[in-house]
């Protein structure tokens, strides 16, 4: 089963917006409400059996349950008819905002921490409707239960063979969006070893170095954009909270931080692709970029957002069909790619010189041969033999070529030829 995301820009009218905020806030407090349930349950059963606490208690009974998924959802009719405003929302919205709660429930008991949160006024930004009788899109129109039909910019068409599953409403810096769930009954394998590899080092200097050596700079989106934002900021915080005027100057601070998600995003997309246009392998290090952020460098690194380019590039060579791994990333810095010595280097030093062999080369690109050349060796392996997964013959800063594997001919034959 194939399962894909798109997501499309949606224009609501301004009775259509109010309606889907209003449905946000009454999901919101659904949300608290179970969420109240939840604590108040675990707080009853903290203090001891044999006492009391002196601070506060809870009457609640011995033999009572823990509030589950579905009994809260059994809850959800009696809970309409106390508070009659549920009714304007969907059933099927209601049930998906609990649900979202215990599954972030259930992540808490996985992890050991996160407790769940009760959200503030404005923190919940989407609906999920999860089910549809027939296809809610067309080439103009998106049609909603209880909302109507909604324009949509459908950018591309949804592909030949799709089925519509789900759609999730997004408001993002006073912008609206359809995240549309689409599934094709197919089985779709993963891209196989095969053709030119390249290796991927990325940092703060130059945002990527490749084995072949291309170099791109670093955007910085949010530095260049920093000190307009620094003014917004000073702006909003000089504001009445809650009054119009606090509002409109939140929104102007919201949709900056969206400009430069977008174009973060968009820029590591291209990237991408270009990368996917360069090799058929590519081969990038398995770092821990959240933990690398919480250094003196830290805004540095969430201002590059590695992590959201890693995933990018999976993502566009799963789907342009070509490979890609993570290998390890253990002194890439230090390793010759040529003869596989270790030459010692502090950061202040940009170029590779090896005494060994004599190979000299930028730093980062050096890295990205070393990775490259780690990539290679990951892959060949004896059960791809038979395969020609890699030609690195005549790369740079390779030595011996370590996947070339040249398929050998069948001396015989494998099926009798009928007659």
């Amino acid at each position: 089963m194939l399962t894909l995301n798109y997501r499309y820009r949606i224009y609501p009218n301004a009775a259509q917006e109010q309606i889907l905020i209003e449905w946000m806030e009454l999901c919101r407090g659904a949300y608290n409400y179970a969420l109240r349930e939840i604590k108040d349950w675990c707080e009853s059963r903290k203090c001891l059996i044999d006492r009391c606490s002196l601070e506060k208690e809870y009457i609640l009974p011995a033999d009572l349950k823990f509030p589950c998924v579905v009994k809260q959802l059994n809850n959800l009719p009696k809970a309409k008819e106390n508070f009659p405003k549920l009714r304007e929302v969907p059933s099927q919205v209601l049930q998906q905002t609990i649900k979202q709660l215990h599954r972030g429930w259930e992540y808490f008991q996985e992890r050991g921490f996160g407790f769940p949160r009760f959200k503030k006024y404005g923190h919940l930004k989407s609906l999920l409707f999860p089910q549809f009788k027939e296809s809610p899109v067309t080439d103009v129109h998106l049609k909603l239960p209880k909302i109507g039909i909604i324009p949509i910019n459908l950018h591309r068409p949804i592909p030949n063979g799709f089925v519509v599953k789900q759609v999730r409403v997004l408001r993002k810096a006073n912008q609206w969006y359809a995240s549309i769930n689409i599934q094709c009954d197919v089985n779709v394998s993963s891209p196989m070893p095969h053709g030119y590899p390249i290796g991927v080092d990325v940092g703060l200097e130059k945002f990527l170095a490749t084995s072949d050596g291309v170099l791109v700079k670093p955007p910085k989106f949010f530095k260049t954009m920093q000190s307009k934002l620094k003014l917004l900021q000073r702006r909003l915080s000089r504001t009445q909270k809650r009054s119009k005027n606090y509002e409109k100057q939140r929104m102007k601070v919201a949709r900056m931080h969206h400009t430069i998600d977008n174009s973060r995003k968009d820029f590591h997309f291209k990237q991408a692709h270009a990368l996917c246009d360069t090799g058929d392998m590519v081969f990038m290090e398995d770092l821990d970029y959240s933990k690398m952020a919480k250094g003196m460098l830290g805004k540095h690194m969430l201002d590059a957002g590695f992590g959201q380019f890693r995933t990018i590039v999976k993502y566009v060579c799963w789907k342009r069909g070509k490979f890609f791994a993570q290998v390890d990333s253990r002194g890439t810095s230090q390793e010759c790619p040529g003869c596989g010595a270790v030459a010692k280097k502090d950061l202040k030093t940009r170029v590779h010189h090896c005494f060994n062999c004599g190979y000299t080369t930028d730093r980062d690109v050096a890295s990205g041969q070393v990775i490259r050349n780690r990539g290679i060796a990951s892959i060949s392996t004896p059960g791809l033999g038979g395969m020609e997964t890699a030609c690195a013959a005549d790369l740079p800063g390779t030595k011996i070529s370590l996947s070339r594997q040249v398929a050998k001919s069948r001396k015989g034959k494998t099926r009798k030829s009928s007659e």
